[in-house]
């Protein structure tokens, strides 16, 4: 259940820099308070993870899944282009969360 939090954090994380982006500077409520509530779940679900996981682990994989999550949205649904040698990195970052994830002994 430890992972499953994780990951729920880190779409929650997903969720908040989506709808930050879409509230333009805080200035559309809903977007806003979507973020909000978006961060309330992230910080919520790695606080449940953090239980049973250590720091050293539970931060970098959230915040990765995080990041990825971003980057995917922002290329699919922002229509940011990212160049070949930036995906490479992003397929790096991947495999790095589940090195993590698979050598950790949890």
């Amino acid at each position: 259940m430890t992972w499953i939090y994780l990951f729920l954090g880190g779409f929650f994380e997903v969720v908040w820099a989506s709808t930050m982006k879409l509230s333009n500077g805080f200035s559309h409520f809903w977007y806003s308070f979507s973020t909000v509530i978006g961060m309330i779940f992230s910080f919520g679900f790695l606080a449940l993870a953090v239980k049973n996981l250590p720091l050293s682990i539970a931060y970098p994989v959230w915040t990765g899944i995080g990041a990825v999550g971003s980057i995917i949205v922002g290329v699919v649904f922002f229509k940011d282009q990212l160049s070949l040698l930036t995906w490479v990195f992003v397929i790096l970052l991947i495999v790095g969360i589940l090195g993590i994830k698979f050598t950790s002994g949890h």
